[in-house]
């Protein structure tokens, strides 16, 4: 039965794209509108720092399902969502909503290639590292793959979704787009990276194997932590920190220096040593740097977005903000991290204030000190010349 188990998790592509869980990948479904809207949720991360990464179907009226931003096709997650193919009707529609994000371009190829009646359709400006190839080359399936046109109306699926593109921005050696699709119906904003949530608790999926959670729970690499409910928070929040930041200001990087046996001569200096893969420490200001990117559910942009990309395209990315505001959602779902959120319109369009010069009262500014590694990175980009500067910020009227 674990065998079967074990196959059912396979994936035998990952080395493809070589990051956590490489190989063995679970998938939760859940559904958030009943017979309407399900997510598939699996795990992707460097170092065990994980996070979801999600997949979006949606029934079409008059049967059928549309997929939005496919994940991993293992037999367990095939089978998930032939479940919903036997009760509402085959894929029609697969949606690449990305033209950057390599971990959900990977899996469009083999995900479509299990459902072949499907079409499928991809953000236009699409490129690959290090060498732009065909899309038949990435194993997208030429006579069903199509590209967005930039007028919605212009797709089979026009009567049931609105979608919106933002970019392309080019940055230099890449660019980035995304593409915002509005689920009439059900009043749901499907969106891949452009804005997010954080739970404060750590999502199911990531609970499924607690080893990453426990380890981020350590205070320092001698730390001993038991597996409950407060260490999995514990963990949760400082890998969500680690994911946003990379070095967020309450992380202390340890030098490599001191010995084992140094360690144990010296055990008061214990917390100063590097340990295997455990070269840093948590300083107690932490808790607030993630109740300041949690802040009871907010809706927000990811600091490496507001830092190194959407800066670059400020007055377009607040046009297609302002576009994507005009729709009436009620909820928004993400490629990552929490979903759903409850977030209206306004609250989408807030998100982006940070591109604006004079920015409403009610924006909430995450912690500028924690950006510091972010701005570093940024100095250091434009030193080389590898990236164009950040343009002027929106005056907003």
């Amino acid at each position: 039965m674990k065998m079967q188990q074990n196959a059912d998790y396979s994936w035998s592509f990952w080395p493809v794209l070589p990051i956590y869980p490489y190989g063995k990948r679970r998938t939760l479904r859940t559904e958030v509108v009943k017979d309407k809207v399900w997510t598939f949720d699996q795990l992707q991360g460097i170092v065990y720092v994980i996070v979801p990464i999600r997949m979006s179907v949606v029934k079409l009226e008059n049967g059928g399902l549309l997929v939005y931003a496919p994940i991993a096709p293992t037999k367990e997650c095939i089978r998930l969502v032939q479940e919903l193919v036997a009760q509402h009707g085959e894929v029609k529609y697969i949606i690449l909503p990305t033209i950057s994000g390599l971990e959900h371009k990977v899996f469009v190829g083999p995900f479509a290639r299990c459902f072949p009646q499907s079409e499928v359709f991809v953000a236009p400006n699409q490129w690959s590292f290090p060498f732009n190839l065909p899309l038949s080359w990435l194993g997208f399936p030429a006579k069903r793959t199509h590209i967005l046109p930039a007028d919605s109306t212009q797709t089979p699926f026009a009567s049931e979704f609105d979608y919106a593109i933002l970019g392309p921005i080019e940055l230099g050696p890449g660019r980035f787009e995304e593409v915002a699709f509005f689920h009439k119906a059900s009043q749901t904003l499907l969106v891949t990276d452009s804005v997010l949530s954080v739970p404060e608790e750590p999502p199911s999926i990531v609970q499924l194997d607690p080893y990453p959670l426990l380890f981020h729970a350590k205070d320092d690499a001698f730390d001993v932590v038991f597996d409950n409910k407060l260490s999995r928070r514990k963990g949760w929040q400082r890998i969500s920190l680690f994911a946003f930041y990379f070095k967020p200001s309450a992380l202390e990087v340890i030098e490599m220096g001191q010995s084992i046996r140094d360690v144990r001569k010296a055990p008061e200096r214990s917390k100063q040593a590097y340990f295997g893969w455990f070269p840093f420490k948590w300083k107690k200001g932490w808790k607030q740097s993630f109740d300041a990117l949690c802040g009871g559910g907010r809706l927000f942009v990811a600091p490496i977005l507001q830092t190194l990309i959407l800066n670059r395209a400020p007055q377009e990315t607040i046009d297609w903000a302002n576009k994507v505001a005009s729709w009436d959602f009620q909820q928004i779902i993400s490629c990552h991290f929490d979903s759903p959120i409850t977030a209206s319109p306004h609250q989408f369009r807030q998100a982006f204030a940070f591109l604006e010069q004079k920015p409403s009262m009610d924006e909430s500014v995450l912690p500028e000190e924690d950006f510091q590694l972010l701005r570093e990175i940024d100095q250091n980009l434009l030193k080389f010349r590898i990236t164009p500067p950040a343009k002027e910020k929106v005056s907003g009227e």
